[in-house]
């Protein structure tokens, strides 16, 4: 459903300021028309719009990103939230249906990659020039970043050195520190793995003052990854690395375009509109590779197809990359000995995908196992519990995306008396230092204020942002590390550790499955403390394919002990062969934990059709997505034709109506933090409205909320139409 306020659509140049916030006050405030003979709807409800929710309207129309194709609805997800409640297996083929718009937009890639060659081509140059790889990215692609870093780049250049007579070949060719020199940044630094910095990502003030404390200089290889294609923290990162070319005499944007890539998956005629994004689309000196696949699997959700292609794509390219410095040095039998038995190119790679999501597809009846027993949990107030080793990263950033994606509490500090999160993640560590180091390959690294406060404090002109990101900026040093332990230690088993009902779930990459027959092992340890503790347990597994005419692989729960608790098992089975990266394993991970979770969300009622109705709105961005869905499920209730013929024809809501009564919502959750647990906004304004306009009569917060925590929104939307 189209928005049907006219101060919500940008302008094709520049920002747009439609009306003066005299004149938005004033329409917001006039009587609804072309209906019944209400009062507005703010004054039915008691509502003025906030100087906060005018400034919205009327001066963030550059947030306002609905027009979006990753914001649009997908069609074969549209009554997710329905199949899912009746059958879960069929909801999460929906799911993981969509993914086949990735594996059509790889093999269009591998047919026309011209611009990806150069990118190969271009990472060789900087491993065999011995300068700085700085990926950058913001929330999933800020994860993405990392994960390039501490899953994939890392463990592999570890791997070669573990070979002494094969790194003694390679090692006067990239340096003692190739491991190092790929650095994997995201807005916030590494605090902001945990959760999101308010106001961070809306500054592109943050991504030059990050480009500089890494000391990314011209002639390092800056790659900027956004899911959407309008992140100001993504923007700002390479237009400050054009800056620096162009800062010098001489310059020549056919130089600068092969060492500066701004990576995207929206089509560039939805994207022109906002100036940040025009300002890099039409920005002579950096080279734009376009990812788009479609609308999400869930409306807005770019941590599920979005980031899915841009991490095969990115991490594929350092595959390849990798792969040719290699063989400048290394025989046909020294890279078999890394895992290159043949010389693949990077249109290849991106063809392995389709046979990676037929594995996934082929296991969707284990998958719904799993997803039953995990939403069964908190559907009784348990917990779960994830575990992982190689896995670790794609685990843990499945964990956090939750938060923010389904209004659920962070993931816990160790100051928590109690567990309130719903999900922790362990891996093996004896303390919560040496979990990080696990995590990353190196020590948590945050921001310095010292770097950071005076250009806030200066250069930010805009007050809410200014507030935000000086507030974030106290959440963003190095001793936030202090504050979070995911280490498989006695402090974690016997403070937070899994309980009866609880689930525990443990996901094993290739070569780790033998831990579970392995009584000293981690993954064997995790999995008999779910027994001793009554919790049920799911194991996904991903293996390598057996050679043809090989013996199947025993079931992998077979070694373990009896238990009294549930248990489900995913087995995936993934191609091995020339991907040392491990990155194959990986995305099945991701894909499979992305479905999964955003299924058992919606068996919670978290999803109304195949929308993201707790969302939190903690950034612009979000804010308009929030404020967007609120106007399109109270436009589409009151078009239903049971609504109309019980309380008769009224004029769709505006956006501005709709921000203002979310910003009044927003207001009330940070009132009432203790009280609210992790109801959400959205559904809160929508139930209000609703009911307002259904009783005549000026509904108050308390009594929506009472709604939104029982029956729900899925439930009380559903009993409307």
């Amino acid at each position: 459903m189209t928005p049907t306020s006219t101060a919500r659509s940008p302008r094709r140049r520049g920002a747009v300021r439609l009306l003066p916030a005299a004149a938005v006050l004033a329409a917001l405030l006039a009587p609804a028309a072309g209906g019944q003979s209400d009062a507005s709807l703010l004054q039915l409800l008691g509502i003025t719009a906030s100087p906060e929710s005018v400034d919205y309207v009327v001066d963030k129309t550059q947030f306002q990103l609905h027009t979006l194709l990753t914001e649009q609805r997908h069609p074969k997800t549209w009554s997710l939230g329905e199949r899912i409640a009746a059958d879960t297996e069929a909801g999460l083929r929906m799911l993981v249906a969509v993914d086949e718009d990735v594996a059509a937009r790889l093999e269009t890639l591998a047919g026309e990659k011209s611009l990806l060659d150069q990118l190969v081509s271009e990472i060789e140059s900087a491993v065999l020039g011995k300068r700085k790889i700085y990926v950058y990215g913001c929330g999933a692609t800020g994860r993405l970043a990392k994960q390039m870093e501490s899953a994939f780049w890392r463990p592999f250049w570890k791997k070669v050195q573990a070979e002494p007579d094969l790194w003694a070949k390679v090692q006067p060719a990239v340096g003692r520190d190739v491991g190092d020199r790929l650095i994997g940044e995201m807005t916030g630094a590494d605090r902001a793995l945990i959760s999101s910095l308010e106001g961070f990502e809306d500054l592109q003030l943050i991504g030059r003052l990050q480009l500089k404390d890494r000391a990314v200089k011209k002639g390092d290889l800056v790659i900027g990854v956004t899911e959407g294609g309008e992140t100001s923290s993504v923007i700002g990162t390479v237009l400050g690395a054009l800056e620096q070319w162009r800062a010098e005499a001489g310059f020549d944007p056919r130089e600068s375009r092969k060492k500066i890539y701004f990576i995207y998956n929206n089509p560039n005629d939805k994207l022109m509109p906002f100036e940040r994004s025009r300002r890099v689309l039409e920005a002579d000196g950096i080279t734009k590779i376009n990812l788009t696949t479609g609308p999400q699997a869930i409306t807005g959700s770019t941590r599920m197809q979005a980031t899915t292609i841009e991490t095969y794509v990115v991490a594929s390219a350092l595959q390849t990359a990798a792969e040719r410095v290699l063989r400048r040095s290394l025989g046909k039998k020294d890279m078999a000995r890394l895992g290159f038995a043949a010389e693949t190119g990077i249109e290849a790679r991106l063809r392995r995908f389709p046979a990676l999501l037929r594995e996934i597809k082929n296991n969707v009846p284990a998958l719904a196992r799993l997803t039953n027993l995990e939403a069964q949990a908190y559907a009784a107030n348990k917990f779960s519990t994830y575990f992982a080793k190689r896995g670790l990263i794609t685990v843990f950033i499945d964990s956090t995306e939750r938060s923010p994606t389904f209004r659920l509490y962070p993931l816990d500090t160790v100051a928590e008396p109690a567990r309130k999160c719903w999900s922790q993640v362990w891996t093996e560590a004896p303390d919560a230092k040496s979990a990080w180091r696990a995590f990353l390959g190196r020590p948590f690294r945050g921001l310095g204020a010292d770097i950071y406060r005076k250009p806030f404090e200066e250069q930010i002109e805009d007050p809410y942002l200014k507030d935000k990101a000086l507030a974030s900026l106290e959440k963003a040093g190095d001793a936030q590390a202090l504050l979070y332990d995911f280490s498989f230690a006695e402090p974690n088993t016997k403070k937070r550790g899994l309980r009866a009902g609880d689930v525990g779930v443990a996901a094993l990459l290739p070569g780790e499955i033998s831990g579970l027959r392995d009584a000293s092992s981690a993954f064997r340890r995790f999995a008999d403390l779910a027994a001793r503790s009554g919790a049920g347990l799911g194991l996904i597994v991903i293996a390598e394919k057996p050679a043809k005419g090989a013996v199947a692989a025993p079931d992998p729960a077979a070694a373990l002990g009896p238990s009294k608790a549930p248990r489900v098992v995913v087995r995936l089975e993934v191609a091995g062969d020339n991907d040392p990266f491990g990155l194959d394993a990986q995305i099945a991970l991701k894909i499979a934990l992305n479905a999964h979770s955003t299924a058992v969300m919606a068996k919670l009622g978290k999803v109304v059709g195949n929308t993201m109705t707790n969302v939190s709105p903690s950034n612009l961005k979000l804010i308009g997505r929030a404020t967007y869905l609120i106007q399109l499920h109270v436009n589409d209730i009151l078009a239903a034709p049971g609504w109309v013929r019980q309380n008769g024809v009224r004029k769709p809501i505006s956006y501005g109506e709709a921000n203002a009564v979310l910003f009044d919502s927003i207001a009330f959750m940070k009132e009432r933090a203790q009280d609210v647990g992790q109801a959400a906004e959205v559904p809160l304004s929508i139930v209000r409205i609703l009911e307002s306009i259904r009783q005549k009569r000026g509904l108050s917060a308390d009594e929506a909320l009472e709604i939104v925590k029982k029956p729900g929104l899925a439930a009380y939307l559903a009993g409307l139409k």
